[in-house]
C-alpha cells in the first residue's frame, strides 16, 4: 500500500504538469496570495515527488496518460473518464499486487540460482538447510549456543553488492544479541563458529526474512550474503534481541 500512496501523492505533481503540458506556454499568473501558494504547493510537492514515477514495476510511466486521468478527475468530467475513482482504485491495488508478486518471484529465482552455482565453488560448505559458508579463519574458541548472547562485527549485503546494514556503520562498536533472537540463517551458522571465527555466509530467503522482506533494502525472497567475525560469547548480558 505505501507505493501505491506514493504513485497518488505523485498525481498531485500532474496537476502542475498537466496545465503546462496542455499549453507549453501558459506561465504562472501569481497575481494573488492564493494564486502564490498554489504555485508553490506545485513546486513544492513536484519536486518532492519527480522521482517517484521511477518506481513504478513494470514499464515506465505514461506520463501523458496520468495527467489526462488527473485533469478529468479534477474537473469531474465523468464523460470523460475511463474508470471511476473506485475502479481506478482497484486497478492500481491489483497491478501492484501482480508487479509485487513477479518480482518477489524473480528474486527467488535469482537466489536459488546463485546458491546452486556458488554450492560448487571451492570451500563452500552447504548445510542440511541449505545454508551455506565459507570459513575465512577459523577461530579456536568455545561455540555459542542458542541460548547464549554474542558478540560479533557483521556486514550484510545483496546478492549485487548492495551493503544493507554492518556494525562498522554504528560507531564502530561490535554488535550484540541472543543467539536464538535473530534470523534462522544467523543461528545456525552462529552455532558453528568458534569464536574467534570469521565466515562468509549465505543464507537462502526462507532463513533470512522470506516473502515478507526486511525494509526498503531488502527485498521479499532476497538471499542475503555476510561477512560474521564472533569474537566473544558474553556471559552477563542484558543485549536485546536484534
Amino acid at each position: 500500500m505505501k507505493k501505491i500512496s506514493v504513485l497518488v501523492a505523485t498525481a498531485i505533481v500532474a496537476m502542475g504538469m498537466g496545465f503546462t503540458s496542455c499549453d507549453s506556454h501558459k506561465s504562472a499568473s501569481l497575481k494573488t496570495a492564493a494564486d502564490s501558494v498554489s504555485y508553490a504547493i506545485g513546486i513544492s510537492t513536484g519536486a518532492g515527488y519527480k522521482e517517484n514515477l521511477k518506481t513504478l514495476p513494470g514499464d515506465p510511466a505514461n506520463v501523458d496518460d496520468l495527467i489526462a486521468g488527473f485533469i478529468q478527475a479534477i474537473k469531474g468530467d465523468s464523460s470523460a473518464m475511463k474508470m471511476t475513482p473506485q475502479a481506478a482504485q482497484a486497478y492500481i491495488q491489483t497491478y501492484f499486487t501482480e508487479a509485487s508478486a513477479r518480482d518477489a518471484n524473480k528474486t527467488k529465482e535469482e537466489g536459488e540460482k546463485f546458491l546452486a552455482e556458488n554450492k560448487a565453488k571451492k570451500d563452500v560448505i552447504t548445510t542440511e538447510s541449505g545454508l551455506q559458508y565459507q570459513v575465512v579463519t577459523e577461530g579456536t574458541g568455545a561455540k555459542p549456543t542458542a541460548e547464549d548472547v554474542v558478540k560479533v562485527h557483521y556486514t550484510g549485503t545483496l546478492l549485487d553488492g548492495t551493503k544493507f546494514d554492518s556494525s562498522l556503520d554504528h560507531g564502530g562498536e561490535p554488535a550484540q544479541f541472543p543467539v536464538g533472537g535473530v534470523i534462522k540463517g544467523w543461528t545456525e551458522v552462529l552455532q558453528l563458529m568458534p569464536v574467534g571465527s570469521k565466515y562468509i555466509v549465505w543464507i537462502p530467503s526462507e532463513l533470512a526474512y522470506g516473502p515478507q522482506g526486511m525494509g526498503r533494502d531488502i527485498k521479499p525472497n532476497s538471499t542475503l550474503k555476510f561477512e560474521i567475525e564472533l569474537l566473544d560469547i558474553v556471559k552477563d548480558s542484558t543485549a536485546e534481541k536484534k
